[in-house]
């Protein structure tokens, strides 16, 4: 539940921290005292789009948070872990930060996050509705979740998403396999003659730099020759001979010297295998010439290969063997085809059945919905009026299923029915979704209600029966928060919230407080005409008490006292 709602420098409001309890809260307030910035201010924390304009003259920026108590279990976290946000413990805090050009930052947990992160973990915490919201009426998409939830189908509706994309999947893999088969018919000529180009020339790696080392000794052959004939005369030992004599001298004189010898052994041996691998080097240099044109020849192919089918020879090799699996895919495409056919028909006849499935569930449950909605119309200000969870077939079922949903209300007899969003205020639209809310409150997992401009419109007894509702939602488990100017529907609220207006500093300002005893028959009595008006106290206590009778609580209250709520946080 939203347990405490801070604003700072959002148009008329200064400061002002708005704490809420669990069940049915109330806020009201003077025209022009800032129920709607309130309502604007939980807005952006839910991810609205932010003007520079809310900004309050002279500020530097307009700050929002909001703290929210998790209950246990609550489906917020898997959202949450979706996004990957870590929670933490059973609190969430959210802030948002708006600046005079527009641009705006945002927090969660104190971690920083996206206006689109807001948004959905906003919807998973607060339902808006009124000027502001009405997308749970509104779009296609949450009509059809709405009448899911309320038939119970959420496996139906898995299946026919699962079976959907286990049926689009295969036409996808089916279109593919389809396009790889005709382009590789198109190009198998080539394919082949690339295949047979490199199979016939035989290419190994590393070879073209073995023959451009060969092709270099061929050229400078009689040079070579010469050069090692050279080394192998220089390797004279006739010089080490008479080495060795002088070290047997010097050893005679100073036996320290004889660990030379070691030295001019290794000198000898390799002086000797030098001469050896020389002379064998000179004996082997053949200027061959046959040999050099077949080096150059064979040169030429890896060459013409590599700029064809390069850089490199190992280049050359994968793209014979990719052009080999490609010829193969010819072999092999049909029986994949037949494959693939069974499994698209296999996931399209689970896909019909379970479109099947849900259809039958949402038909059944369309009637019920409809029936309990119209219903509670009458008492909610709406006589008359009819409401319809319309279902129309797709011309191509999809992951929706059969049919689209569509909330369909005629609100003037012989009018006819359209979709809601055509043909309802946003007053209207707030009590049709009331309506909605009371009949589906068991299958709303959405904590938070939020509903202004519920009362447009309507007063009196309409008004009572509007509160009496609101309480059966809060009493259903939610929270409810309702910003209104009807004293009826004020009175049944466990919790009541007043702004009043003021000024500072020569600004218009605005003013938050919980009011009880007193203070809350005095507010209600305002709603009725006049605070200090002997006849609307007297009123407003016979609201109080009669709602306290019905609620079995003191003072109207329908709902335990709000526990102490957790502060914002940066």
């Amino acid at each position: 539940m939203l347990a405490e709602l801070r604003v700072r420098d959002l148009a008329v409001i200064a400061d002002v921290t708005l704490t809420l309890g669990p069940g049915f809260n109330v806020l009201s307030g003077e025209t022009g005292a800032g129920k709607s910035m309130l309502v604007d201010a939980l807005a952006l924390l839910l991810g609205e789009r932010a003007s520079g304009d809310v900004v309050r003259p002279g500020a530097e920026k307009t700050v929002v948070e909001g703290a929210f108590e998790l209950e246990p279990g609550s489906g917020v976290r898997a959202v949450a872990h979706a996004l990957g946000l870590d929670l933490g413990d059973d609190t969430l805090v959210i802030r948002r930060e708006v600046y005079p050009e527009g641009r705006s930052r945002a927090w969660v947990n104190g971690s920083p996050t996206t206006v689109g992160v807001l948004a959905q973990i906003g919807a998973a915490v607060v339902d808006l509705h009124g000027q502001h919201e009405t997308q749970s009426l509104v779009n296609g998409e949450a009509q059809a979740a709405l009448l899911d939830a309320f038939a119970g189908a959420d496996v139906e509706r898995a299946a026919v998403r699962d079976t959907y994309a286990r049926r689009q999947g295969a036409v996808a893999k089916e279109s593919d396999l389809r396009g790889r088969q005709d382009e590789v018919r198109r190009k198998a000529d080539y394919l082949r003659h690339v295949v047979d180009e490199i199979a016939q020339a035989a290419p190994k790696v590393g070879e073209d730099q073995a023959l451009e080392d060969e092709a270099r000794r061929l050229a400078h052959a009689e040079e070579l020759g010469r050069l090692a004939r050279d080394l192998e005369a220089a390797c004279d030992q006739a010089a080490l001979a008479r080495g060795a004599k002088a070290l047997a001298a010097l050893e005679r004189i100073d036996p320290a010297t004889g660990r030379w010898r070691e030295l001019l052994d290794t000198a000898f041996a390799n002086l000797q295998e030098l001469g050896a691998a020389a002379s064998a080097y000179a004996a082997g240099i053949d200027a061959d010439p046959d040999r050099l044109a077949g080096i150059d020849r064979r040169r030429d192919v890896l060459d013409r290969l590599t700029r064809k089918y390069g850089p490199e020879i190992p280049d050359v090799l994968a793209t014979r063997d990719g052009s080999a699996r490609e010829l193969d895919l010819l072999d092999t495409a049909e029986l994949d085809l037949r494959s693939l056919a069974e499994e698209k028909e296999r996931a399209s006849r689970d896909f019909q059945r379970a479109c099947e499935a849900l259809s039958a569930k949402r038909s059944a449950a369309a009637a019920r919905l409809g029936k309990a909605v119209n219903e509670l119309l009458p008492s909610l200000g709406l006589g008359g009026g009819t409401f319809d969870p319309g279902l129309r077939p797709l011309a191509t079922p999809d992951s929706r299923g059969s049919e689209q949903v569509s909330f369909e209300v005629e609100l003037s007899p012989g009018m006819g029915a359209r979709p809601l969003a055509r043909v309802a205020s946003g007053g209207e639209q707030s009590r049709l979704m009331l309506a909605l809310k009371v009949v589906l409150a068991a299958h709303d997992r959405v904590p938070t209600l939020v509903f202004d401009e519920v009362d447009q419109g309507i007063g009196g007894e309409v008004g009572g029966r509007v509160g009496d509702a609101l309480a059966r939602v809060a009493a259903g488990g939610h929270q409810v928060l309702v910003i209104t100017h009807l004293p009826q529907i004020a009175a049944r609220a466990g919790h009541h919230v007043a702004i009043t207006k003021g000024a500072r500093g020569g600004v218009a300002t605005s003013d938050v407080g919980v009011v009880e005893g007193e203070d809350r028959v005095r507010e209600v009595a305002r709603m009725l005409g006049d605070p200090d008006l002997e006849a609307a106290l007297r009123h407003a206590r016979i609201l109080l008490r009669t709602t306290s009778e019905r609620s079995g609580t003191p003072d109207g209250r329908s709902s335990p006292p709000a526990p102490k709520s957790p502060r914002p946080t940066r």
